[in-house]
């Protein structure tokens, strides 16, 4: 009898991989304020915003297609809670129906013009105000958020119309009452 040995050798192997490797810009604005009243911080919200369509645009046609392109303003004004409805994505300076600037004909006021939006070099994906823009609040009233306009037309003219509505965000935490010689500090970070 003879005794046989047969050499067998099996290799097995698999491969699991994601289906796609992608990677997305979304602008996401962040917004924080802070009331002062008689040099004490009497509130303190942070919340985030809606970036409007038309903003987008105008950032991707500047940022990919400009050219000695200079940006007017960013202007910030505050939202008034007088004939509030909503904030919508399809929103833009000329017709935002479900909102009021505050400052003029819409409670509170504060003293003019909107306030004018100073940068800090980008880092990390993000740009942040180089300091909180005041608002001295003159009459007392309800505010609902803040707003950013910009581009051509844009002007610190608090109720116009004109420039393109870059974001608008709405306290997280309520309405806010302000009074006459409140101080209402805002600062605003743009991610992408």
């Amino acid at each position: 009898m003879d005794d046989k040995m047969n050499a067998l050798a099996a290799t097995g192997a698999s491969l699991t991989r994601a289906g796609d490797l992608s990677e997305r810009a979304q602008a996401e604005g962040v917004y924080t304020v802070e009331c002062v009243r008689d040099g004490e911080v009497i509130w303190r919200d942070e919340f985030l915003n809606t970036v409007m369509t038309v903003g987008k645009n105008l950032a991707l046609d500047t940022f990919l297609a400009g050219s000695a392109y200079t940006v007017t303003g960013p202007f910030m004004g505050l939202i008034s809670s007088s004939g509030y409805s909503a904030i919508s994505a399809a929103d833009t300076m000329a017709s935002h129906a479900g909102w009021t600037e505050a400052g003029n004909a819409n409670a509170p006021t504060y003293t003019a013009p909107r306030k004018t939006a100073a940068w800090s070099a980008a880092s990390a994906g993000a740009k942040s105000l180089s300091a909180a823009l005041a608002f001295a609040i003159t009459g007392t009233g309800t505010i609902k958020g803040a707003f950013m306009v910009y581009g051509t037309g844009a002007v610190s003219t608090i109720d116009n119309t004109s420039g393109t509505l870059l974001s608008a965000g709405l306290f997280s935490g309520g309405d806010r009452a302000v009074l006459s010689g409140d101080t209402v500090n805002v600062s605003y970070t743009l991610s992408l």
